[in-house]
């Protein structure tokens, strides 16, 4: 006895002193935390009031940039313009960054921020004249520079006090939440304790009771020890002659109170009670034993709480001096079945997570191309109208960014099409010849950036014709080149392909992309194909990237039932080798082209279903455009309303809208109506393929995913209808040296005085780079090149399309030492620049 004692107190001494440790380890990890969040908090700020006060000493810098050009004879006016651009750049930041997109609505620093922008416009004007003009212009600057100082102080000042108190509530929140989170574990642990300090006394209890059981019952003892379930012991009366410790533990009885009572009335639930004591008098009567014998079973039992629970029962009999008595094994399984219902529920838990993720990317997907389809939408029409040269390269950059974004979103569907195991391979007869070919054309542009040579080429006889997923393969190969430019500057890229025959008589293409840029350490070697990974900071510092173009890259390696490998060495260079199986077909018969490419010309009556009212004119614009009619529908319902009394040639219906969905108003129409055959045609910026599949289901006749695409959804619209008729082909300018429209759009936008001005500069800029390209051989190919290149861009600018196409060559070869095609070149310019200039109204 005192030894058990003993035993229970020391366990008591140790649960106490690891609860005390628990405790210690909480509070400690919670003023940690709390003091990092802290701490982190701060730090996050940093950069935002860096750029806050950095805007003001950047205009104290102009400032005093401009007063040094004042007081010095010859102005250094390169360095004012450069101030004055760091200065216009910071307020640019705080102007359309998002991190300052609250701080802009606080009135007075959005104020400030106004009067500092409208100084900076006033200012760039003045600036961005010609250096005499802005020679004479520097004390009106100055004049300006010293009236908008209080100005730019105190949206500096209005902006730190801004975030000083943003950052006080944040912390102050934080702090209460990881107080409340510090107080709730602290009070969970104690529960915990109290709870283990029970368990503890209860186990000594258990032990006690064995101890008193196995002295009592000699005849029991190889039953009971034994046992790992609980065993019950009844006579044929159904009285409990035994119930050992395990029994206790499950049904909550003590054994001194089980031993005696009536076994029915302690664990039998109600509900079987009168069922359990039909089947105790067919034994006592000798009648048929449907459970004794029978192995286990699975019943309900019922705790001293009253609380039911599933348990295993098997019963056996056996003869004494006392007659019959019936053994019985349970085993509470109520464990068992809540490990089968949480792995249930996990399933399930798992399958809607992944119905949520694809539901979320449907949702983010549409989400951001309804707006883009607006955005590129009216970038299209506005290319339609009459721009400057500045105002449609503007729009062509505009557009490139968001064709950019559409990429990055393609780019997250593809991983999760992927990953899911829904990505679809679509195999064409495809040239790889001329694949490589257009990469590499692509890339060089940002070769010559960097100063890097970018060549390839094939090992061996080459096979130019294979048939495997075009789209999948360009996607591959341009991350793996591009990667292999963006890294490398002052050097090489070279690409290798090889097709080599395995030992089952598979051909395998090989392409090996080396590069001599910076290379990879061995740790970034192992993740560099994993997800958004980019590098470590120098890569990021000077090269940009969502890090999911070698994750995507090996997912469509993959897919293709290829590899992707990379060998690598710090400040050395990178080597990557794409292995794929190819299938050889023999080249595909060149259809001629055709000669009208023009879209059917027939007006058609259409209805427009858009909730979006940008989107809505977008579509609009682009169908009348063509000449067809337009009804518009804000809604499914209306669409619906106006489907049933009146015949549309066609309909285009958005998905997404209140009152009624597209989906929905398509099988409403397709129901009953006068549009019931008519074609409908889904707009929707759902780009997943189960939901596209969707629409077809329903009755749509065709999916267009915005972004719009006008000529795509032309040719669609054109082939749903039927037309026969096809518009009259666009008169081309039948002057091909150059381009008249343009030269007369920049004479109406600059005006004829200033556009002669220019051209009597290209004349002079252009008979000086024909005598030096007539000496070409006296100069260094790149030499040659920077300078085609430059005069190329003059051509451009003035509409001299053959001059600059003639340049773009030379630059090329001077680019490949190709002599004969250089030699070839130059030898024309003379009469074409001769022809050039009668047409440009030079002589």
């Amino acid at each position: 006895m005192a030894l058990r004692i003993s035993d229970s107190r020391i366990r008591l001494i140790t649960l106490a002193g690891l609860g005390c440790l628990i405790l210690i380890s909480i509070a400690v990890l919670a003023r940690n935390v709390t003091r990092d969040l802290n701490l982190l908090n701060s730090a996050s700020s940093d950069n935002v009031q860096w750029t806050l006060s950095q805007s003001e000493v950047e205009f104290l810098d102009y400032k005093l940039q401009l007063i040094t050009a004042l007081s010095e004879p010859t102005p250094d006016l390169k360095a004012l313009r450069r101030e004055f651009d760091i200065f216009y750049s910071r307020i640019v930041t705080l102007r359309q960054s998002s991190i300052y997109e609250d701080l802009r609505l606080e009135p007075q620093f959005s104020a400030y921020l106004a009067e500092v922008q409208a100084f900076l416009e006033e200012s760039a004007s003045v600036i961005d004249q010609p250096d005499s003009n802005l020679i004479a212009s520097l004390p009106l600057l100055l004049g300006r520079t010293v009236d908008i100082r209080p100005s730019v102080r105190q949206l500096s000042i209005s902006g730190l006090n801004y975030f000083a108190v943003d950052s006080d509530v944040r912390r102050n929140a934080i702090a209460v939440t990881l107080t409340q989170l510090a107080i709730g574990v602290t009070l969970l642990t104690l529960i915990l304790l109290i709870l283990a300090i029970y368990l503890g006394r209860l186990n000594a209890q258990n032990v006690k009771r064995r101890a008193e059981a196995v002295d009592a019952g000699k005849r029991m003892n190889i039953v009971t020890d034994t046992a790992l379930d609980a065993v019950l012991v009844s006579d044929a009366e159904g009285r409990i002659l035994v119930f050992n410790s395990a029994a206790e533990q499950i049904f909550g009885y003590d054994a001194d109170y089980a031993i005696g009572k009536e076994l029915g009335e302690l664990i039998v639930p109600d509900h079987h009670l009168e069922a359990h004591n039909v089947g105790m008098q067919r034994l006592r009567d000798g009648g048929a034993r449907h459970v004794v014998g029978k192995g286990r079973i699975k019943l309900e039992a019922k705790r001293a709480t009253g609380e039911l629970f599933p348990v295993e029962l098997a019963i056996q009999s056996a003869q004494t001096d006392d007659g019959e008595i019936f053994i019985a094994f349970l085993r509470d399984i109520s464990h068992r079945m809540q490990a089968e219902r949480d792995l249930v529920e996990a399933r399930d838990r798992a399958l809607a997570g992944e119905k949520a993720k694809t539901d979320f990317l449907a949702t983010m997907s549409h989400e951001i191309r309804t707006p883009l389809n607006g955005l590129l939408g009216n970038l299209t029409l506005l290319q339609d109208t009459k721009l400057t040269p500045r105002q449609n390269r503007y729009v062509k950059n505009m557009e490139t960014s968001g064709k950019l974004l559409m990429s990055h979103i393609s780019d997250v569907l593809d991983i999760t099409k992927y990953d899911a195991g829904k990505l679809v391979l679509r195999p064409v007869p495809m040239n790889l010849s001329d694949l490589l070919r257009d990469i590499v054309d692509n890339q060089s542009g940002a070769a010559l950036a960097n100063n890097t040579t970018l060549t390839w080429g094939w090992s061996g006889p080459s096979v130019d014709w294979i048939l495997s997923d075009r789209e999948r393969l360009q996607h591959i190969l341009m991350n793996i080149i591009g990667n292999a430019v963006k890294f490398t500057v002052d050097g090489q890229v070279s690409i290798e392909a090889e097709v080599q025959e395995t030992a089952t008589g598979e051909l395998l293409l090989q392409i090996i992309v080396s590069d001599t840029g910076i290379g990879m350490e061995p740790a970034l070697q192992a993740q560099v194909f994993d997800d958004f990974m980019t590098g470590d900071s120098s890569y990021d510092r000077n090269v940009g990237g969502t890090g999911l173009g070698l994750g995507i890259a090996q997912r469509f390696t993959k897919a293709l039932g290829g590899t992707i490998t990379v060998e690598s060495e710090k400040d050395v260079g990178s080597s990557f080798l794409l292995s794929l199986p190819i299938v050889p077909i023999t080249p595909p018969a060149t259809e001629a082209p055709s000669e009208s490419q023009g879209h059917s010309a027939k007006s058609i009556d259409i209805l427009l279903v858009e909730d979006n009212e940008i989107n809505r004119s977008v579509a609009r614009e682009m169908l009348q455009a063509v000449g067809h009619k337009v009804t518009e529908a804000h809604n499914g319902q209306i669409a619906v309303d106006l489907a049933k009394t009146h015949r549309f040639d066609l309909i285009l219906m958005d998905i997404s809208m209140p009152v009624m969905d597209g989906r929905h108003a398509t099988r409403e129409i397709r129901a009953e109506g006068a549009c019931a055959k008519t074609p409908i045609v889904a707009l929707t910026a759902n780009a997943m393929a189960e939901e596209q599949e969707a629409f077809l289901q329903d009755g749509m006749n065709e999916v267009l995913t915005k972004p719009l695409n006008r000529s795509l959804m032309i040719d669609v619209i054109s082939a749903l209808a039927q037309s026969e008729e096809r518009p009259n082909p666009v008169q081309q300018e039948t002057a091909t040296l150059v381009s008249q429209s343009y030269l007369s759009d920049l004479r109406e936008t600059l005006g004829e005085a200033a556009v002669r001005k220019l051209l009597l500069r290209y004349v002079s800029e252009m008979e000086t780079a024909i005598a030096y390209l007539m000496d070409h051989k006296l100069h260094s190919a790149e030499e040659v090149s920077q300078l085609a290149h430059r005069i190329a861009g003059s051509s451009a600018a003035l509409g001299a399309v053959e001059m600059r196409a003639t340049l773009v060559e030379i630059e090329k070869a001077a680019q490949t030492d190709d002599d004969e095609t250089l030699e070839e070149n130059i030898a024309k310019l003379p009469s074409i620049w001769d022809a050039t200039q009668q047409q440009l109204g030079l002589e």
